[in-house]
């Protein structure tokens, strides 16, 4: 199954890419790889909240802090693809970085980070394995909650 009939399969529709916020490109290919920028949970332009991740009032809950790093994910698999020519041409995943803007007592950036992780499995199945950061951060571009990197194999 092609990862684009996978998409399809999961009801998954790639967002456009997310145009760059200041000097470079949202993708690279290099030799066989395709390495993203920093993508943020960006949804038709805008981002969906801002501030530090952590319990309590006035702070991103970490299931929503969650849900943003599943979007940041879809962002980089569109960004890949466009550089790559495709989603078709994406192999599978080999290391995601992943930042999380959170409060200093806060330690639940895997647990965010994994909304990355895990759709990024959903999609590539056994080739969306892969090594991965959970990075706390006391401030992302744009006040964003969540940024994440990602690098693809080709095919």
């Amino acid at each position: 199954m092609t990862i684009s009939q996978r998409l399809t399969e999961l009801g998954i529709e790639l967002p456009e890419v997310v145009p760059p916020v200041a000097a470079y490109v949202p993708a690279k290919v290099h030799g066989d790889l395709v390495y993203t920028a920093g993508q943020l949970p960006m949804v038709a332009g805008s981002l969906p909240a801002t501030g530090k991740v952590g319990d309590g009032p006035g702070l991103v809950p970490p299931a929503d802090a969650k849900a943003y790093a599943r979007q940041s994910a879809l962002n980089a698999i569109a960004a890949a693809a466009a550089a790559a020519g495709g989603v078709d041409r994406l192999g599978g995943v080999v290391k995601v970085t992943g930042f999380v803007a959170s409060v200093p007592e806060f330690t639940g950036q895997p647990g965010v980070i994994n909304g990355s992780s895990e759709v990024l499995g959903e999609i590539f199945g056994e080739a969306g394995r892969h090594a991965r950061s959970a990075v706390g951060v006391p401030v992302l571009p744009l006040d964003s909650p969540v940024e994440v990197e990602v690098v693809f194999s080709l095919v």
